[in-house]
């Protein structure tokens, strides 16, 4: 039996997969395309106990043999590799029955402990869809991203309730519409509803609708966002703006299933799935009173955050880019290109407002920047001005800062010095990598630059030993 077959078009790609596992002595086979391992599983040849494949490949796609493995080996696992960091990608693997989904450049050491896992497991979900081949939703190569589109193929095959925290302009809608759109409620309506935006004396009958004369003016009948809902989804965005009366009867819909509408005394179903949103901290607006702990609790079945933009500034270019070309198709012209000065001033800016700040940069660059090409004066001033003061102070301060620590210890712990600011420089660099990932190793020393035995080595000698993560 060959353990591991190993299925992409790009020959280094397989050169150093198989070094890798050649160097664990795990066996392995290769293929160049999917139709080469279809056939050799379609004679009925040796059977892998772990195939990892390509997603983009001529031929057949790794979706395509993905969904044919399956049919054939069920419990077989499969990792799904792509060069293509988005949403669609990631959930079309998983809805596939992917047992993970590994986002090329990947480190070599991360890609063997995922396989070395894969061989362990022996069962596995049952595939349902092929990929889509839409305009991707969502977009992010950083890991913060990868997780939260782990976590929508995931949830897939799942109605329960979600709650999502990220600021404002972070894209909680679209990931409210994605799990919808990959959910078994996908054939259903999605109905959103700002609930910070309605007025509190409109927004009970908004959410439940109100029957004719139930007050001045209410001369029909009127379905609310719930009925308006039915069969599908429910987004209740900025959900910690709900005012207290409101959050009694929304709590009591999440219980009993049904509602009343205003003025009418006939309980209405409520066949539909709630997902919610806030920019707000709900457990500090629970311990003020502000929000209903119970309802909390019934909200918050599945958590995921949304990273800021200033969390994930290596997804800018491929940000800025998708956001250029759509401007340029929507106003019929051709799309700008950003130089490699602006650039690099967009990745360090820290856009306050995110995702869709960039977005209307984007576009106001495909108006008024005058060449082709995007220069670094060509960026909105305020942006450019704001940016150099806030590098500038920024520097500034941690130099003073560490100058500051280091007079100190040169006066208190002469002999001391260098190895307490080191030992302390490189425990909090570790900290701040582990809690950017989730508190794994592999992907944290990737953002520090560092080996994994390093980060592992580091992580004992500096005594992190409360951070949990992947061995």
């Amino acid at each position: 039996m060959n353990a591991v077959w190993i299925v992409d078009d790009d020959r280094s790609i397989r050169w150093v997969l198989e070094k890798a596992l050649a160097r664990e002595n795990i066996a392995f086979r290769s293929f160049s395309a999917a139709s080469e391992a279809l056939a050799v599983l379609d004679a009925n040849g040796a059977l892998p106990q772990v195939m990892i494949s390509d997603i983009h490949m001529p031929g057949d796609s790794g979706l395509v043999l993905l969904q044919r493995v399956k049919e054939k080996l069920p419990t077989l696992p499969v990792i799904i590799m792509t060069a293509y960091s988005d949403l669609d990608s990631a959930v079309a693997a998983f809805q596939g029955g992917a047992f993970e989904y590994l986002p090329k450049p990947f480190d070599v050491d991360q890609a063997l402990d995922l396989i070395q896992r894969a061989l362990k497991e022996s069962t596995h979900h049952v595939g349902v869809d092929e990929a889509e081949t839409s305009v991707p939703e969502i977009l992010g190569q950083a890991a913060s991203m990868q997780e939260v589109f782990r976590a929508i193929g995931r949830l897939s095959q799942s109605s329960a309730t979600v709650m999502i925290n990220g600021e404002s302009g972070t894209g909680k809608e679209l990931v409210a519409r994605a799990l919808h759109r990959h959910s078994p409620r996908k054939d259903g309506p999605f109905v959103a509803i700002n609930t910070a935006a309605i007025p509190r004396d409109l927004l009970e009958s908004e959410l439940f609708g109100h029957e004719r004369g139930a007050f001045t003016g209410a001369a029909a009948q009127r379905r609310g966002r719930f009925e308006q809902a039915e069969s599908g989804t429910l987004f209740l965005d900025e959900i910690g703006d709900m005012p207290a009366e409101l959050q009694t009867r929304l709590l009591r819909v999440l219980s009993d299933g049904h509602f009343y509408r205003v003025g009418g005394h006939t309980p209405v179903k409520a066949n539909v799935r709630v997902i919610a949103a806030t920019h707000q901290n709900l457990e500090t607006r629970v311990r003020d009173g502000l929000f209903r702990e119970d309802l909390f609790h019934r909200l918050n079945v599945i958590r995921l955050r949304l990273p800021p933009l200033r969390e994930r500034r290596e997804d800018v270019p491929i940000l800025a880019r998708h956001f250029l070309n759509h401007s340029a198709q929507e106003l019929g012209v051709e799309t700008k290109r950003l130089a490699d000065a602006a650039l690099k001033r967009l990745q360090a800016f820290d856009f306050p407002g995110n995702v869709r700040q960039l977005e209307n940069i984007c576009h106001w660059l495909t108006v008024m920047a005058p060449g082709q090409t995007v220069d670094e004066a060509d960026l909105p001033s305020d942006m450019r001005e704001s940016q150099l003061s806030h590098a500038a102070s920024t520097a500034t301060d941690w130099v003073a800062a560490l100058n500051t620590e280091a007079d100190r210890l040169l006066h208190e712990a002469p002999g001391e010095v260098f190895d307490q600011l080191n030992k302390t420089f490189e425990k909090n660099l570790i900290l701040r990598a582990l809690a950017a990932t989730g508190g794994r190793r592999v992907e944290a020393a990737q953002l520090l630059g560092i080996g994994r035995n390093t980060i592992t080595r580091k992580i004992q000698e500096l005594g992190i030993d409360a951070v949990r993560g992947d061995e």
